[in-house]
């Protein structure tokens, strides 16, 4: 499973941004089995956390399915 290392600059209910080393953000939408909910999302981007997602494509969205978030 592909995983990016970035950190949290917007999150909104479950889906969040997350900008990489390069400068380039990516849209995630947080999935149904992911250990996480959109609630442990608003302190991640409060703190601009650094973090690494496992993900996978998503259907019909502009975006990536989070799978698995951890801090780094």
């Amino acid at each position: 499973m592909p995983s990016i290392v970035g950190i949290v600059t917007i999150a909104q209910e479950s889906r969040f941004q997350l900008t990489d080393a390069q400068g380039v953000s990516h849209l995630f939408v947080l999935s149904p089995h992911a250990l996480a909910e959109g609630d442990d999302l608003e302190p991640l981007q409060r703190e601009q956390a650094r973090v690494r997602v496992h993900f996978e494509a998503a259907r019909n969205i502009l975006g990536y399915r989070a799978e698995r978030i951890e801090r780094t």
